[in-house]
């Protein structure tokens, strides 16, 4: 499992005083990717247009490219403004099959200071069950902490 409290310190140090959020979510997808090996492809979709993401950075082989609100893991996550922990993706409905590896999935909605949907973050597995309640709560604590100003 991370070590979330270093992960906290290292991309706390790593983004300080820095607003780009294109800059931010290239920080964050290295900077998790790397800290857990259950992590086979990490990275953001950014809202784009009404119901609408297109990938962002990432770590990990190719993504889709464009992911409506409407459909995936991705889009729930958008779409309802909650994170979304499935243990397996073949069990979600409407599961957007990006690479034929993954088997579970946590997506985690990004929101900026008035609330604003502004993304997700997106971590698969090749793992079945890869993710916990943990993983999500620590992860939402570090992007809540990093995005959380934007706009204020």
């Amino acid at each position: 499992m991370a070590d979330y409290l270093l992960l906290k310190q290292t991309i706390s140090a790593l983004v300080k005083g820095e607003a780009d959020v294109i800059s931010l979510m290239a920080t964050l997808a290295c900077e998790i990717h790397n800290a857990d090996d259950r992590f086979h492809w990490t990275g953001f979709y950014r809202v784009v247009a009404p119901e609408l993401m297109k990938i962002g950075p990432y770590q990990g082989g190719h993504g889709c490219l464009v992911i409506p609100f409407s459909r995936g893991v991705c889009g729930a996550a958008a779409r309802l403004n909650e994170t979304q922990l499935v243990d397996d993706v073949e069990e979600f409905e409407g599961h957007i099959a990006c690479s034929s590896s993954t088997r579970s999935e946590l997506v985690i909605p990004i929101s900026d200071a008035l609330g604003n949907v502004i993304g997700v973050l997106d971590i698969d597995s090749d793992l079945p069950c890869a993710f916990t309640q943990v993983d999500a709560d620590e992860l939402k604590a570090i992007l809540t902490e990093t995005f959380g100003t934007l706009n204020s």
